[in-house]
């Protein structure tokens, strides 16, 4: 899999400095993770589900997550849980080498039943997500995934959601936080990255965020967020990569506030058509969010529309400017200080290592865009497909 796999190699040229890596399942689980990036969700009861697999790799889509918890009812779960593993069996048969593809459950139980259902088709199978993690419930999750693990022959992964009322109130959250954080790091090599869930943390105070504002417009959910970041989002070898909250709206709509874009970069690449179609379709509320995710240590995104993942794939790749600082400060082995080559800013070595690192990651797996080239252009490139 490779990240803009369906621009054809003169678009890559033309694009990228430094062109996104190639990676699979087995790669650095770093790396990996890194490489999510917009993660789509998808009903478990769909009934094309392997064909919509197969349309949405097409398009991008490098994760996907089969939903069997709050996307369907509780009366459907048994015909979705017949219909995920017939339909995963049917993608397998395909050969397909992606997406990554994970199941959200809804009980324990079901991480063995997809096992034993899939079969020899397990490989098909990236990992689990498991929603409402608690230290107290959770463990019984991992011990299932890590069997599968050992089922499949090769490493399944995890993907804890933190978005229960005892992470909402402030309250029970240190504590809970702190037993999270220990039944984590018991397995580490299991868990790819830890999701945030808004909607749920949301619903604990009743509330809804407006498509206008951002999940930081909530402060109860942002101090929440703020919070897991603390604990568990540190740089170095003890910290998770924590992705972005899901983004709910994908239609037009009465505005109250001014479009959140700038016209400006739209302007300059002549592209103020596709601005447009960014805001008739609420992407410039997504955008606005994206950015705010990345600035608060966050990483990728939960999506439940394909048209959000262009956006959040093109604010994912790594500026010209923003690597030249990176190399920079990783290549100053003894620390100090010096201006950056764009005059612009000064780098610190040793402050901005663990920046830079994780910089370097993310622009392995998405790229380096060329100087004179902003995110602009990789959103236009993608929507002329």
């Amino acid at each position: 899999m490779r990240h803009f796999e369906y621009f054809g190699d003169a678009e890559i040229e033309r694009l990228f400095f430094r062109a996104p890596e190639q990676f699979t399942v087995d790669s650095d689980p770093q790396i990996l993770a890194m490489a999510l990036g917009a993660t789509l969700y998808s009903p478990g009861t769909r009934p094309n589900l392997a064909k919509d697999i197969a349309k949405q790799a097409a398009r991008g889509v490098v994760s996907l997550v089969v939903c069997l918890e709050d996307s369907i009812s509780d009366e459907d779960v048994p015909a979705a849980e017949i219909n995920v593993v017939e339909q995963l069996r049917a993608y397998a048969q395909t050969d397909a080498s992606g997406p990554l593809l994970f199941i959200r459950v809804r009980a324990a139980y079901q991480i063995p039943l997809i096992v034993e259902g899939l079969g020899e088709h397990l490989s098909v199978l990236s990992g689990f997500v498991i929603p409402k993690f608690l230290g107290e419930t959770g463990v019984e999750y991992l011990d299932a995934v890590e069997a599968a693990s050992a089922a499949a022959g090769r490493q399944v992964y995890a993907m804890p959601v933190l978005e229960s009322p005892e992470l909402a109130f402030r309250e029970s959250r240190g504590g809970e936080l702190a037993t999270i954080a220990e039944v984590l790091a018991k397995y580490r090599s299991t868990v790819l990255a830890v999701r945030i869930g808004a909607t749920d943390l949301s619903s604990a105070y009743g509330l809804r965020r407006n498509r206008e504002l951002t999940i930081y417009h909530v402060h109860v959910v942002a101090d929440v967020i703020s919070d897991i970041v603390n604990v568990l989002g540190r740089a170095g070898d003890a910290g998770y990569l924590i992705t972005g909250p899901v983004w709910e709206y994908f239609a037009q709509h009465e505005r109250i506030f001014k479009p959140q874009l700038r016209e400006t970069p739209f302007v300059e690449h002549d592209e103020r058509t596709l601005r447009l179609k960014m805001i008739n379709a609420d992407l410039d509320g997504l955008i606005r969010e994206v950015v705010l995710d990345q600035a608060n240590g966050l990483t990728g995104k939960t999506v439940i529309h394909p048209s959000h993942v262009a956006a959040v794939h093109a604010l994912s790749v790594v500026s010209h400017e923003e690597y030249v600082d990176a190399q920079e400060i990783l290549g100053a082995t003894t620390g100090g200080v010096n201006a950056s080559q764009y005059r612009n800013k000064m780098n610190e070595a040793k402050p901005h290592r663990a920046w830079a690192q994780q910089l370097i990651r993310r622009a392995r797996v998405f790229g380096v865009v060329r100087e004179e080239i902003t995110y602009v252009d990789v959103l236009s490139a993608s929507h002329e497909l």
